[in-house]
């Protein structure tokens, strides 16, 4: 029987979040540093995560721009005005799953009646993809 608690990968990603904030800390909201801890983390992705990850990245910054882009967990993140996170990116690398995940914080204004959905498994972006995903954004950063 394996041991209860976080995974490896877990501990990891709990430990680079707190390094995330510290950096955070020393640097202010500077979306210059966002963007490159952001390209640091798409070019450390497997190939197929990196291009999901890299075509969000510029559907965030076409259609929603006023996110400030961030790592969370050491993966892609935006954040709103407030410096909360609205949206990211999961590798399925990074946890080990079976696809890259586009997900979205609480704090995203998805809400729809008394159930929608806060993440989804992106195999590729295809048109109809990319149309779903930037109408998620527009929305998500409203």
């Amino acid at each position: 029987m394996a041991a209860a608690g976080l995974s490896q990968e877990e501990r990891d990603a709990v430990k680079e979040r707190a390094k995330e904030l510290r950096e955070e800390a020393k640097a202010g909201k500077n979306r210059e540093a966002g963007e490159k801890a952001v390209a640091k983390a798409i070019a450390e992705m497997p190939e197929s995560d990196a291009a999901i990850a890299g075509r969000i990245h510029e559907l965030v910054a076409q259609h929603a721009p006023q996110l400030t882009p961030k790592t969370w967990y050491s993966q892609p993140a935006y954040a709103n005005t407030e410096g909360k996170v609205i949206l990211f990116v999961q590798s399925a690398a990074k946890f080990k799953t079976r696809y890259c995940t586009l997900g979205f914080s609480e704090d995203a204004a998805l809400d729809d009646a008394e159930m929608w959905p806060t993440s989804f498994a992106v195999l590729e972006i295809t048109p109809a993809v990319e149309k779903r995903i930037a109408e998620l954004i527009l929305r998500a950063a409203d």
